[in-house]
């Protein structure tokens, strides 16, 4: 806990205004000034530091756009973090997120603000687990989500994201390979199978936000809402993606409803990815689904003000993993 309790201050509300501009929509006045001080402290400890803070789609909008320095997809944040010049890493988001910027940052600090934000679609796949899977296949090659850990990335022979797995199966059919194994979301592997004459053998893990919406939940919500534009996320079960009018990754989401600007839209996917849209396209009226991801919603303000201050916990990965696990990550970046 902090010494002291943070207070809302002239110099608290000067630093925070332009943020709160954004965000009036999303927090009453009273939540703000509890909210502000932490984001005051944060932005210019982070700066004393020379920490960079990587904020995921699905952190709350406090964090999203009150001390994020790099904001996106999983991928997109370790991507940019290896470019950034920072000596520590503070990472807004789960467990394998860390370690990807791990692998991908082996010379930086990675932090995590809470060691036990995990993920449920990673946790259902192991390196042993996909070991036993490739004995029962051998020679068919492994395409793995980076939402899996960095031993699960190590076992693998490409990674793929939500938004390039379609071009990384479609390339290595390209290459000849007729079958490919893809772990660990199911879903995801038979929206892709759908839409490839590749073969695909999947593994049975799930994400435990996006395998409870169902396609009566799509056609209410038409019912309810006339003209709504519904998108969802590629981990959603296929009779969901059936009655989607778009299909993507939180990255392209955020990039349909930026550039069409429809009138009503919702959203297929963990609910403060709504909640950002919405503050950074105001003319957009987003409907809210909401399904929680208990994991994401683990990351506070308090808790990265702690990490910053006891620059703890720390994520570290083997340096013989991040050796392996980088390759299929260097190997998805080729092929997409």
């Amino acid at each position: 806990m902090l010494a002291t309790p943070l207070k809302y201050t002239d110099e608290v509300a000067k630093s925070t205004a332009p943020i709160y501009e954004t965000l009036k929509s999303q927090y009453k006045e009273d939540h703000w000034k509890t909210l502000a001080p932490y984001i005051h402290e944060i932005n210019k400890l982070k700066a004393q530091k020379n920490a960079v803070i990587l904020a995921h789609n699905y952190m709350t909008p406090d964090i999203f756009y009150g001390i994020g320095d790099v904001v996106g997809d999983s991928l997109k944040l370790a991507q940019e973090a290896a470019k950034s010049d920072a000596d520590m890493i503070i990472q807004c988001g789960v467990h394998f997120m860390a370690e990807t910027s791990k692998i991908l940052c082996p010379e930086k600090k990675v932090i995590i603000p809470d060691m036990q934000a995990g993920c449920s679609l990673a946790e259902s796949i192991t390196a042993e687990g996909l070991r036993a899977m490739k004995a029962q296949y051998p020679g068919i090659p492994v395409i793995t989500y980076v939402n899996t850990s960095a031993d699960v990335k190590a076992e693998s022979d490409v990674c793929c994201t939500s938004s390039n797995a379609l071009k990384i199966v479609n390339a290595l059919g390209a290459q000849g390979h007729d079958t490919v194994i893809m772990t660990p979301d199911k879903f995801l592997a038979q929206n892709v199978a759908a839409q490839t004459d590749v073969k695909v053998i999947f593994w049975e893990g799930t994400c435990m936000v996006h395998e409870r919406f169902t396609a009566e939940d799509v056609r209410q919500m038409r019912a309810q809402h006339e003209g709504v534009v519904v998108l969802a996320h590629p981990e959603c079960p296929p009779e969901v993606m059936a009655e989607a009018d778009y299909a993507g990754s939180t990255a392209q989401m955020d990039d349909y409803i930026k550039d069409k600007q429809p009138k009503k839209a919702v959203l297929y996917t963990e609910c403060s990815m709504s909640d950002n849209i919405a503050a950074s396209n105001p003319n957009v009226e987003l409907i809210g689904t909401c399904q929680m991801c208990p994991h994401m919603k683990r990351i506070s303000l308090p808790k990265v003000l702690k990490a910053l201050q006891t620059e703890g916990p720390e994520v570290t990965v083997d340096p013989a993993i991040i050796e392996r696990a980088r390759k299929p990550i260097e190997r998805m970046l080729e092929l997409s």
